[in-house]
């Protein structure tokens, strides 16, 4: 009895008549005459439009002293959850990140007038999530924006149901290998049978996000114009999953 080796990725040997073709990654194969395979390894993926996103807001405040520093943050703080309440949001698709109270570093007041270093001593800092529909993500952007949340602007494109997309990207991949090891049979003069196994593993993949950059703007900085804004034209991006399977088809 032989084993073939991890490494090899195509490989036809012949044992007392009997044929085996193989492309292996991480296992190995028993070579027999009772063992008539072919086995293949892909990859494959599948995608469709975000119907869920993660939107991030934040703000930070600043007062010459810890409680000043703390009364405006804690009034910016309630009229954006009370903003985004009165947009329909949910309590409980609204989770807090962060939250802190500090003296504000020299290197953020190094390049300002004293007069405004004095008024910078100290800073309130608050970020939360929030979960809506892809289609409203821009709305609830705006609504925290001008609610005070000037320290705002990623987003994070999901779907729903994850479980499905990852299913199709599976099912896409063993109908690549199938079409692989169908192409092998055919070169070889044989007639590819039915599929006796298979594995599945999909891989991690990073969810898909949008941010807002620019100084003086949203992101990064004050927000210099407080008055009320129309949203930002923001788009759902599709969001994809890939997945790997390890087949083995018999043959005939």
């Amino acid at each position: 009895m032989k084993f073939l080796p991890t490494s090899t990725r195509f490989l036809v040997a012949a044992a007392s008549g009997t044929l085996l073709v193989a492309s292996v990654s991480a296992q190995q194969i028993q070579i027999n005459k009772d063992n008539r395979t072919i086995a293949i390894t892909a990859t494959d993926r599948a995608s469709a439009m975000a119907d869920t996103a993660t939107v991030h807001v934040g703000f930070v405040a600043y007062a010459a002293d810890a409680q000043a520093a703390y009364a405006a943050g804690s009034k910016t703080s309630n009229a954006i959850i009370d903003a985004l309440t009165a947009k329909g949001v949910a309590k409980t698709d609204v989770q807090s990140e962060s939250q802190s109270v500090a003296e504000t570093q020299p290197y953020e007041l190094e390049k300002l007038p004293p007069a405004e270093q004095a008024q910078r001593r100290f800073q309130v800092r608050q970020t939360w999530t929030v979960q809506t529909k892809a289609v409203e993500a821009a709305g609830v952007l705006n609504t925290a924006v001008n609610a005070g949340a000037n320290q705002s602007g990623q987003i994070e494109w999901s779907v729903a149901d994850e479980k499905a997309l990852e299913a199709k990207a599976a099912r896409n991949a063993l109908a690549r290998a199938r079409a692989i090891a169908s192409q092998m049979a055919q070169g070889l003069g044989i007639q590819l049978g039915n599929l006796i196994y298979a594995s599945n593993q999909a891989p991690e993949t990073p969810r898909l996000t949008m941010r807002m950059r620019g100084e003086g703007g949203v992101v990064g900085g004050i927000l210099r114009n407080p008055a009320t804004s129309s949203p930002l034209a923001i788009e759902p991006r599709k969001v994809k999953r890939s997945a790997t399977v390890y087949a083995v088809f018999a043959i005939q």
